[in-house]
């Protein structure tokens, strides 16, 4: 075969593929073009469909809200009907309530002018009697004038009477005295002399008593006196007196939060006393639960402590201890704010720092249940009072008022009286001498160098004596409990003690570091014998002692 022949049949194959292949083109060109059609005739029919449906639904809206406009005003016409209906109601009800109310004014004004005829009635009774009381004492007064006169008329005659007599004494008594000349052998002269010299004694006598006489009288008008000035003072000043309990009360919200105080086998409640020092009272008294201490410090931060776990919600051991200490910095601040407010209320300015703090910590100190602060802003008051009336410093005695008891917040740290102790430290922070002796000698004058120290003295002694204002159980009764923590803390290894349960209870509370459980018990004896050694008790006094030990570690 030729080349030629080879070219023949490929040029055929390629003319056959072109042609095999523009068929091709073509005939899926033309199937495009039917599909394309089908395709369009169908998105016609789906569009019409679209639009008769949107056209139905919008003639059944339509419709519906045709029913619902209808519907509405159906609504509108029988609440309008109901509303005409109410305020005919509410209107008759109105006139009804008018008629009521202008029946029971008519009635109360009836009431109201049968007790003022009442009242009328009585008035004319009491000016009837009066009238008649009146005319009854005119008739008397003329007897009694009457009566005068005749008296009036014989004491005349009586002083004629008396004149008479006089005249018949004076020539009886001139020849008695010629004849006493006679007889005692004198002349005129020596029985002058001796007459004057007896009148000489006599009269001596006399100016002594005249003197005494005027010394009473003085004595009796500086009293008065006084107990005017004491009087006027007391009266501008009056104040409230209230006796300080031992015991504070928590509400709770329900007697559930009784449970939680308690913890699981006690466990809150034996942690909270440990802590505080306080006594909790939980019994059947509803939505309360009651705090009792005798440190009325102690006592305060018990109830914070308490108030504010039972507005948490948690309870448990480690709380307690944290919302303790946030509660003592808390009461801390307290007393402060209340020795500058006391300064304040007393008008006392420039006073030292320490000493504010200690007046502000008096108010956590009774007297024989008297709160001591209270009592010192009295006694500066009354004791201002007392010296602007006799003309003194007012605003020195208001001073030595108010500090005339600060020894008090400090004398179980100090050995002494809480005199000596105030005056010395009076004298630390250099104040005046009259503030230093009113605070040593107001309760005992061995050499009173100041006016203002007497006057302190009154004062104190005018609010101590006030109805109300002491109680003097309380006072020993603190004492006493105060004497028992003494004791117990000795003791070298006892960090704390606090005597609870109105003295029946002591607990301590030991360094776990300073003595081992055996020498827990040794120190737990070695207190009881001292208690009944050194004190006189009714009863018996029980006394635990605490040792725990703690491991505390911090991952990080």
């Amino acid at each position: 075969m030729g080349p030629t022949t080879i070219f023949i049949i490929l040029l055929t194959l390629v003319c056959a593929a072109l042609i095999s292949g523009g068929g091709v083109y073509l005939a899926v060109r033309y199937f495009d073009k039917i599909k394309k059609a089908d395709a369009l005739t169908q998105a016609q029919i789906i569009v019409d469909s679209a639009k008769d449906e949107a056209r139905r639904i919008s003639e059944r809206t339509q419709k519906d809200a045709d029913e619902l406009r209808a519907l509405a005003l159906k609504d509108a016409d029988a609440t309008r009907s109901r509303a005409q209906i109410d305020a005919d109601n509410y209107r008759r009800e109105a006139e009804i309530a008018m008629k009521e109310k202008a029946m029971r004014q008519k009635e109360e004004f009836e009431i109201e002018k049968r007790e003022a005829e009442r009242e009328l009635s009585e008035k004319e009774r009491l000016l009837t009697r009066r009238q008649e009381t009146v005319e009854r004492q005119a008739t008397e007064l003329y007897a009694q004038e009457k009566t005068l006169e005749a008296t009036r008329a014989d004491l005349d005659m009586k002083i004629k009477e008396q004149l008479r007599i006089n005249d018949a004494l004076t020539k009886s008594l001139g020849e008695q005295e010629r004849k006493l000349y006679e007889v005692a052998n004198l002349t005129k002269d020596e029985a002058k002399k001796e007459i004057l010299d007896r009148l000489d004694k006599e009269l001596t006598e006399e100016e002594g008593a005249i003197i005494l006489k005027h010394e009473r009288a003085a004595t009796e008008k500086c009293q008065t006196v006084a107990r005017n000035i004491i009087l006027t003072a007391i009266q501008r000043y009056a104040a409230a007196h209230t006796s300080e309990a031992t015991t504070s009360t928590v509400d709770i919200p329900n007697d559930d939060m009784k449970g939680r105080v308690i913890g699981r086998e006690g466990r809150n409640i034996r942690a909270f006393e440990r802590v505080t020092g306080a006594d909790l009272v939980i019994d059947d008294t509803p939505g309360v639960i009651i705090v009792s201490a005798f440190d009325m410090v102690r006592r305060e931060e018990a109830r914070l402590t308490l108030s504010r776990l039972i507005a948490d919600g948690r309870i448990h051991p480690a709380r307690i201890e944290e919302v303790h200490k946030q509660t003592q910095k808390d009461v801390q601040e307290f007393i402060a704010q209340q020795g500058v407010e006391a300064c304040e209320e007393a008008n006392v300015r420039y006073l030292h720092s320490k000493l504010v703090h200690y007046l502000g910590r008096l108010c956590f100190r009774t007297s024989y249940s008297q709160n001591v602060l209270r009592h010192s802003v009295e006694v500066a008051f009354i004791s201002g009072m007392i010296a602007a009336e006799m003309g003194l410093d007012e605003a020195l005695a208001r001073r030595c008022g108010l500090l005339h008891d600060i020894g008090k917040s400090i004398d179980h740290e100090v050995e002494g009286g809480h005199p000596k102790v105030g005056a010395d430290l009076l004298r630390r922070c250099n104040e005046p001498p009259e503030v230093v002796d009113a605070a040593l000698n107001h309760h005992e004058d061995p050499r009173i160098t100041s006016p203002y120290t007497t006057i302190v003295a009154a004062a104190d002694a005018c609010s101590a004596s006030r109805p109300g204002a002491r109680r003097e159980t309380l006072e020993n009764y603190v004492r006493r409990m105060e004497e028992f923590e003494k004791i117990a803390k000795e003791f070298p290894c006892v960090d704390s003690a606090f005597a609870v349960q109105a003295g029946r209870e002591i607990r301590v509370m030991v360094n776990p570091n300073k003595t081992s459980d055996e020498g827990a018990a040794k120190v737990c004896r070695d207190i009881v014998s001292a208690l009944r050694e050194r004190l006189t008790f009714s009863g018996e006094i029980k006394v635990t002692v605490i040792r725990e030990t703690r491991a505390t570690e911090v991952a990080k």
